[in-house]
């Protein structure tokens, strides 16, 4: 079984458990709702918090999140896997919040490690010339691409959220935004571009 295999069966098994709970929860066990609180806050709150750079205004923005899911859950038909169903609430509530107040914030990126092997790929030199110490590197291109990623739109921002941070594919993002995966790969393309072009002192040559 290949790495892409045991991915799949991993999403399977983890949506089987999900939907034992939607099931118990539907049924009038209410308390069944505790579990998707305690398996997705933290995840949630990462892709909230990625989007609005602002801590408290994604502990509220999670709370509505979670009120939004509980009032709908007992319709939710299973159509589609229930975390793509609570990132569509938590990514819709946010895109909401920031049109409305027309944010432009940093994205953040303090989730990152410097050894971990999710860096983005534009993670890449000093800019001065040889590669230096990574953590130095990774404090130094945070600061840049927060200042880079003010300048995308707030829909090519959560492209490279999804995509880069949350290390979703085109398909799931696109079933989230409620778009097709041509869209998705079409806005990651152009983002990803601008992004280049804004950080080109940053990237391998």
């Amino acid at each position: 079984m290949d790495d892409s295999d045991q991915r799949q069966e991993i999403g399977q098994t983890s949506n089987e458990e999900d939907l034992r709970w939607l099931s118990k929860f539907k049924e009038g066990n209410r308390r069944a709702f505790d579990f998707f609180v305690r398996k997705y806050q933290r995840r949630l709150f990462g892709i909230i918090y990625n989007m609005t750079g602002n801590k408290e205004d994604t502990a509220d923005l999670l709370q509505d999140v979670f009120v939004k899911a509980f009032k709908a859950m007992g319709s939710f038909k299973g159509d589609s896997q229930v975390y793509t169903w609570l990132y569509r609430i938590a990514t819709n509530t946010t895109l909401t919040f920031l049109q409305k107040r027309k944010a432009r914030r940093a994205l953040s990126l303090e989730n990152f490690s410097p050894d971990d092997e999710a860096v983005p790929e534009f993670l890449l030199k000093d800019p001065k010339g040889e590669k230096g110490d990574k953590q130095t590197l990774l404090k130094e291109l945070q600061e840049k691409l927060n200042e880079a990623l003010q300048k995308l739109s707030i829909t090519h921002r959560t492209v490279i959220v999804l995509f880069e941070i949350e290390g979703m594919n085109h398909a799931e993002i696109g079933k989230i935004l409620g778009c097709s995966e041509g869209t998705v790969r079409s806005r990651l393309h152009y983002a990803k571009e601008q992004l280049k072009q804004l950080l080109k002192d940053y990237l391998e040559k």
